[in-house]
């Protein structure tokens, strides 16, 4: 019977670009789709851009541009790297809609008049130059458990503990770098309290992994709390209906952008939007998220969905962080990595498979090995799969005019291919893709012993061997093709290859069984080539790109998103470590292939030394010729993809544009110590 799922990915944020870590969730999300549509299923995969709050408003301010320019701008962004990386979204929308405005003021009053929301007047943390209430992570302060320095104003990272912004020593807010003072404000909350008897049930049944039900029973325990879902103006977001200078919460309206989206899609497609919103109704809505948003996920939206009289979510699958090579990842190693800077070097299917080799259904971290990254792609998809069509196809092609035999050379063994087919839909449908890779490439080496054993190539030179040789290769051609099957949720691109060299339709769940007798496939051309370690170590370095040798000087106030505080203290000591010496740029110019950098060459008058310095944007070479700047003249060599940098210019500025590299007063000749 035909199932009709609606499907989420949880919202990116639009105030960045899309990393790896990122395309966890999205590719294990569009594998699951894939998978239930091959099956025949009516399933809906839809998302949008998280486009309201603070941060978002700040950072557009910075630029000099409006929210909506900044929001339209990363979300034609967010959907190119998407769209590259095969992620087949049936709808693509943004939090800040019309459709989301009056579904979120529907669902609060909603719940306002069931009297879920309540008013209350709270002390909140308040910048006195910036005027404008600040929220919990816009406030930097000395932990008041532990006292580390330079903490969130909710909790802090070092001892783990939580508090309020309010307990922080010598706070200091994070837009401004002024300190804040306490003022009254009145604020809206939803009453989590209310729901906690259906909460208990709904998060106790099939909803959750186990793992996430364990987690919420600890908050259960610890007692559910009012959730504040209003924020103050100045905010980038929707006004709070009958109330004035009042705006939602950025969490409370980005989950019913799920909502939103979908009824963007149905209307303009004709799904009927209501028929999956009833309670009871015999459609799905299935969310994937990260398991760093469980709490409102889990909690708060089943209670706010209930509370307004709208179904509630029938899944919620949470899966874990990436890292690489075994750590967080890292600017400075260069293994933070965009989801374009992969693009621009290898192709996405190959991060799609190696995803999905290591996920299954529960939360724990993933590892995204370069090393075996490589030798597992490989090995696999270019060594195994790909091989078996590459092997096979060539004497089709010149001896049989791309016939393939009437009859199955090995029919077991086909039908041993075949039966695999439910068991490996069960490990699709359970999000256990790690185990069902496995046991594809068990059978992927199945056939290749099978042609090995053969020995085809040995046959075709025995006169009255060719339809036994036609029967060999097109037995391989037969297992190739379930193979492509079998892997065309998580290899979309190279399986529509596939199919056109097979000479097919679409591949379905339902066609697996039945092999190609007496048909006429195409020219085979390479569907994959071997990844060289050189691919990987160009994204790694233009990776490290983010962080070139020129370094904005530290300031106190915000320049987007990313505040950079005073860093911790040093001794003297750790400062005269640093060798800051008068430099004279002597000659400059651009580096093919790179967006961000200039090459400089600079005079310490103790010789010459190269520089890559990332201020690309807010100088051309001519405009640096003969100016002194300041350098750090004993910073070990590094070396780039386009040469040797042997030191680190000194900037200042939020960059782009706005960067200034520094220049002694008159006098200052290259060579002289900065102290």
């Amino acid at each position: 019977m035909q199932r009709k799922i609606l499907v989420t990915s949880a919202l990116p944020y639009a105030n960045g670009s899309i990393h790896l870590g990122h395309m966890v969730e999205y590719i294990q999300t569009d594998v699951w789709v894939r998978f239930q549509k091959m099956r025949g299923n009516q399933c809906f995969y839809v998302c949008a851009d998280d486009a309201h709050g603070t941060p978002i408003m700040l950072r557009a301010q910075n630029e000099g541009i409006t929210p909506e320019q900044l929001i339209s701008d990363v979300s034609k962004e967010h959907q190119a790297d998407f769209s590259e990386f095969n992620i087949g979204f049936d709808n693509f929308h943004s939090t800040h809609s019309d459709e989301n405005r009056a579904l979120a003021s529907q669902i609060y009053l909603a719940n306002r008049d069931a009297g879920h929301i309540e008013a209350r007047t709270i002390s909140q943390a308040y910048d006195p130059e910036k005027e404008m209430f600040l929220p919990d992570r816009f406030i930097r302060g000395e932990c008041p458990k532990c006292g580390a320095a330079d903490q969130y104003g909710d909790n802090c990272e070092v001892c783990g503990a939580t508090y309020e912004p309010t307990e922080l020593k010598n706070p200091v807010s994070a837009v401004s770098g002024a300190t804040p003072i306490t003022k009254e404000s009145e604020h809206y909350f939803f009453k989590l309290g209310n729901f906690e008897k259906t909460l208990k049930e709904w998060t106790n049944s099939d909803h959750l992994q186990p793992e996430v039900t364990r987690k919420l029973s600890e908050w259960f325990d610890s007692g559910l709390q009012d959730w504040d879902i209003s924020r103050d103006a100045p905010y980038f977001g929707f006004e709070i209906p009958d109330t004035e200078n009042k705006f939602f919460y950025v969490w409370m309206d980005a989950p019913i952008g799920y909502l939103a989206s979908f009824k963007n899609f149905c209307d303009r497609t004709g799904v009927d939007f209501d028929s999956f919103m009833k309670p009871g109704s015999d459609t799905e809505m299935v969310h994937f998220i990260g398991k760093d948003i469980i709490y409102f996920h889990a909690l708060f939206w089943p209670a706010m969905l209930e509370g307004a009289g709208f179904r509630q979510p029938d899944n919620i699958y949470a899966h874990g962080f990436l890292t690489v090579d075994g750590k967080k990842m890292s600017k400075s190693r260069g293994t933070f990595i965009k989801a374009r800077t992969y693009l621009n070097h290898l192709d996405p299917e190959y991060l799609r498979y190696y995803f999905a080799a290591k996920l299954g259904s529960g939360i724990d971290d993933i590892d995204l090995s370069l090393e075996d990254f490589q030798t597992r792609i490989n090995a696999d998809l270019v060594g195994k799969v790909v091989n078996i069509a590459s092997r096979c196809a060539g004497y089709l092609s010149k001896k049989c005019d791309g016939q393939l035999s009437d009859l199955l050379a090995d029919a077991d063994l086909f039908d041993s291919f075949v039966n695999q087919a439910e068991a490996l839909a069960e490990r699709y449908e359970k999000r256990e893709f790690g185990q069902a890779m496995r046991e594809i490439m068990a059978l992927a080496d199945r056939a290749n012993q099978y042609i090995d054993e053969m020995k085809p190539w040995a046959l075709a030179k025995e006169e009255g061997k060719e339809q036994e040789v036609q029967a060999i290769y097109s037995m391989g051609i037969n297992l190739f093709r379930v193979l492509i099957a079998y892997l065309k949720p998580v290899l979309p691109k190279t399986a529509e290859q596939a199919e056109a060299f097979l000479n097919i339709k679409p591949l379905n769940w339902a066609d697996i069984a039945s092999p190609l007798l007496g048909h006429t496939i195409n020219k085979f051309t390479p569907l994959m080539t071997r990844i060289e370690k050189e691919k990987i170590d160009a994204i790694i370095e233009e990776s490290k790109e983010n962080m070139t040798e020129t370094k904005p000087a530290e300031k106190q106030t915000a320049s987007n998103t990313d505040i950079d505080p005073i860093a911790d203290e040093i001794q003297f000591d750790d400062f005269a470590k640093i060798d800051l010496r008068i430099a004279k740029i002597v000659n400059a110019e651009h580096v093919e292939g790179a967006d961000k950098l200039l090459k400089l060459t600079l005079d310490i008058g103790l010789g010459k030394r190269q520089v890559f310095a990332g201020i690309k944007s807010a100088y051309s070479p001519e405009d640096l010729l003969g100016k002194l700047t300041v350098m750090v003249a004993n910073l070990v060599p590094r070396k780039m993809r386009f040469g040797l940098s042997e030191g680190m210019v000194l900037a200042a500025g939020p960059g782009g544009k706005d960067l200034f590299i520094l220049n002694p007063d008159d006098g200052a000749q290259p060579g002289m110590r900065v102290k």
